[in-house]
């Protein structure tokens, strides 16, 4: 039997025409894609395995795949040759040979995630794939403040879909702020791992404070009372991108 060779794949893509990175029947998908270009230049066998599943219509820049093969192949030949085979919204930038002890998703000691706001009087035809736009005035001061309440370990499970299925809902956010330039809005939350929809569950919350609906002081007491209902609304997926990972 051939020894196998591990490589990690750092891609960015745009997740507009995609259900996420995860194979599903209602749509064409990242991974899939993945697996279609891997065919083109790689023996059977191959597996690619990603760092999280991502929702429709998420978008990343530092999303992180593990490709195992019998193949031994320079680190910028893997690169080239996925790329040549990958469609244009997708691309492979960064690859790195690893150990098999190497797991995209459970060596992972954090991630980074990046959520835009345009809030303006009017839409930008540019921005509406990679931002949500939100027309009414938000108070990003109040918004700021209201997420270091999920700064720290908690029980997330009031800020994630009803579709979550794992026990474990206590995650660990080592950051979570947000900032404004001209009419962008930008949200960086940085953790250990997260729930289904949390983000954009996360986002709509702060939203919900910026036009002054929540009060700064309530965010905690609505993420302490576990209650999905006290949560507001799912924030669009389109604003949200993975910007990277970090591991141990």
């Amino acid at each position: 039997m051939s020894e196998k060779n591990y490589y990690k794949l750092t891609m960015a893509f745009d997740g507009s025409n995609y259900v996420g990175w995860q194979i599903q029947k209602n749509g064409p998908s990242i991974h899939a894609e993945m697996m279609k270009a891997g065919s083109g230049f790689l023996e059977d066998g191959f597996t690619i395995t990603g760092c999280s599943r991502t929702d429709s219509g998420v978008h990343a820049l530092g999303y992180v795949a593990l490709l195992v093969t019998e193949r031994d192949i320079k680190e910028r030949g893997v690169a080239g040759a996925f790329n040549a085979h990958l469609p244009r919204d997708i691309v492979v930038h960064h690859v790195k040979q690893v150990t098999k002890d190497f797991h995209p998703r459970y060596t992972a000691k954090n991630k980074h995630y990046r959520y835009r706001i345009y809030n303006n009087n009017y839409r930008i035809p540019q921005f509406l794939h990679y931002a949500h736009y939100f027309y009414k005035d938000l108070n990003v001061e109040s918004m700021d403040e209201a997420a270091k309440a999920f700064v720290g370990t908690h029980d997330f499970v009031g800020f994630s879909s009803t579709k979550t299925t794992v026990e474990d809902t206590v995650r660990t956010i080592e950051s979570c702020c947000v900032t404004k330039v001209d009419h962008h809005i930008q949200i960086d939350i940085v953790g250990n791992g997260f729930l289904y929809n949390m983000v954009r569950i996360i986002v709509g919350s702060l939203l919900e404070v910026g036009t002054g609906k929540i009060e700064v002081h309530d965010m905690a007491n609505i993420l302490a009372s576990k209650d999905r209902n006290k949560a507001k609304k799912t924030a669009p997926a389109c604003g949200l991108t993975l910007v990277g990972l970090e591991y141990m």
